[in-house]
């Protein structure tokens, strides 16, 4: 018998559109889930984006790029907390292999919990 992760009944419920999930931009979800690193990671889609982290529980990591949708259907790809914009793409799948070429080298599975408090940088 299988048992579910965190990481995959949220991204099952994300993209099933489970009533107990948040609601988010649905190609960028699917476009996202393609894509086998980010699946790795935590989904949270909110105000138009659809952010990546770590870890499964608050306080989120914030420390990878994500997506956030651009008027007239494009796609705008950011580095952690907005601080660059890393690209504007036509497609939600060219914005998932984007975030996809700019994640850490050492960016791995997301890990159950909370991401460590700022004075303990080292993380999990």
């Amino acid at each position: 018998m299988s048992t579910e992760t965190v990481v995959e009944k949220t991204w099952r419920m994300l993209l099933e559109r489970h009533p107990e999930a948040r609601r988010g931009d649905p190609e960028m979800m699917e476009a996202a889930f393609a894509e086998p690193r980010l699946r790795q990671l935590f989904p949270f889609p909110s105000h138009g984006c659809l952010t990546f982290h770590r870890n499964t529980e608050f306080p989120w990591s914030n420390d990878l790029p994500f997506i956030a949708g651009a008027p007239e259907g494009s796609f705008w790809v950011y580095s952690a907390r907005y601080g660059e914009r890393l690209g504007v793409v036509a497609t939600a799948q060219e914005a998932a292999a984007l975030v996809v070429a700019h994640l850490p080298s050492d960016c791995g599975p997301a890990v159950d919990g909370p991401w460590p408090e700022p004075d303990h940088p080292s993380g999990p």
